[in-house]
């Protein structure tokens, strides 16, 4: 049986008898840890550390990125994504979704375009993708400018920050670490 206590500890009854446990705080945990493993296996992505592949220099357009933007356009129906470089697609919004397709007039105009960039905005960032690489040209479709738009507008990103390549000694530039804090 669970009884709850006042105060910051809880109380629980098991059957070797009473067993008190305190709930700590983060700054007293991590005062008393002397090791830390993230296993977030995109923590070096996240880090701008992870290597970058990259193909060969005649790939049209480059390999060079960790998560891309595409988009799918059907005469029905459309759909973008984030592809990751090893894992394939990794988060996906469509206008064949039933909850997006009740709330649209069409699903193929502006208007879902440019709802399916916030959807997929939204989902990014829950997701902790912030940044992302993006090869579209919207200079001639008002669609896929909304789309953009949209993803702009809702806090995505779309362009990926540079990989941290460590400068040698004989280097007159050095990249800024990404783990420094500018204030």
């Amino acid at each position: 049986m669970n009884t709850l206590s006042r105060g910051s500890s809880f109380a629980l009854k098991s059957q070797l008898g009473n067993v008190r446990r305190q709930v700590q705080s983060n700054a007293s945990l991590l005062e008393n840890c002397s090791e830390l493993n993230n296993r977030n296996p995109r923590n070096l992505e996240f880090m701008r550390i992870a290597r970058k592949p990259e193909g060969y220099h005649l790939n049209n357009p480059g390999n060079e990125y960790w998560n891309k933007l595409y988009v799918e356009s059907s005469n029905k129906h459309v759909e973008a994504g984030i592809r990751h470089f090893k894992n394939g697609p990794v988060i996906t919004a469509s206008t064949r979704e039933w909850a997006l397709k009740k709330q649209l007039f069409k699903t193929h105009d502006v208007a879902a375009f440019a709802n399916i960039g916030k959807l997929l905005a939204q989902r990014c960032l829950e997701c902790g993708i912030t940044s992302v690489r993006c090869d579209i040209d919207a200079t001639n479709s008002t669609r896929y400018t909304a789309l953009l738009n949209a993803l702009k507008e809702n806090g995505l990103e779309l362009e990926e920050p540079p990989q941290y390549k460590h400068a040698n000694s004989w280097d007159t530039w050095r990249m800024l670490k990404p783990w420094t804090v500018q204030e």
